[in-house]
């Protein structure tokens, strides 16, 4: 019986392949005066990149302009541009997780909107990237965040 259950129940949902998002690594300044903008998750609280599924008509990048504007209502000053990919397990509704890996577009920003659609849904700051980096509960994120530069981005 737990053989079975092993089998057809968990062994398909640990073998499931990897979803994907995109993720907005919002940033302005340079040098010692480079911050990066965290939100906070809806459902945990907890600060992350804006990130979400892959959207019909938007490119990754585009993709990753759009949830930035949703849910941190920025300014973007530049273009997107990929700077690294990192993994976690996303909770899907019904707390079931699943791998998902994470492409990471660099987007400069020159300020941020007051009213935007998540606004009030979640909290947002700027940070250096060393407590961006201590503030996120991903080590492939983390790792990312703390060795970011702008010029990478550009």
């Amino acid at each position: 019986m737990l053989r079975q259950f092993w089998n057809s129940v968990l062994l398909p949902v640990l073998a499931r392949p990897a979803r994907y998002q995109v993720a907005a690594l919002c940033h302005r300044g340079d040098g010692s005066k480079l911050r990066i903008l965290l939100i906070t998750s809806r459902d945990t609280g907890r600060w992350v990149l804006p990130k979400g599924w892959p959207k019909r008509g938007h490119d990754a990048g585009g993709t990753a302009l759009e949830e930035a504007w949703e849910e941190a209502g920025i300014k973007p000053c530049g273009r997107p541009e990929l700077v690294g990919r990192y993994h976690y397990h996303k909770r899907l509704d019904g707390g079931l997780p699943v791998p998902t890996r994470v492409e990471v577009f660099a987007i400069p920003v020159s300020g941020l909107h007051d009213d935007y659609p998540e606004k009030g849904q979640r909290k947002r700051h700027w940070m250096t990237p060393a407590e961006a980096a201590s503030s996120v509960a991903e080590p492939e994120l983390a790792a990312l965040l703390a060795r970011f530069r702008r010029e990478a981005a550009e």
